[in-house]
């Protein structure tokens, strides 16, 4: 699968729209763009049964798990809800995102 420009990068704040996790925020930790999914940071935790090894101890450890790019909006800087993306060229060239709910630059 090729590799797609999302609208969310790494470092944006995000809300989850769907699933367990529903309504959570948090912080883009990485994007996996040929897969379409996220690292949320604090969403979407499993726990992973891991053998001991000479680097690490063994057991129960606590991780977050990649969700797809769908079930993610962004984060509106100004009122802290879930907004859609859009973008702004500005008269030098630069082009900029911008909220659509508030009309801030992201």
């Amino acid at each position: 699968m090729a590799n797609i420009k999302y609208k969310i990068h790494k470092g944006d704040e995000v809300i989850v729209l769907t699933g367990k996790d529903k309504g959570k925020s948090g912080e883009i930790t990485k994007m996996m763009t040929s897969e379409g999914r996220a690292f949320v940071q604090g969403v979407n935790m499993v726990k992973r049964h891991t053998r001991q090894t000479q680097e690490s101890e063994g057991g129960i450890i606590t991780k977050e798990a990649s969700i797809h790019v769908s079930n993610l909006a962004l984060k509106d800087p100004k009122t802290g809800k879930a907004t859609k993306v859009g973008f702004k060229i500005e008269k030098d060239g630069t082009k900029n995102r911008i909220s659509r709910l508030s009309g801030e630059v992201i």
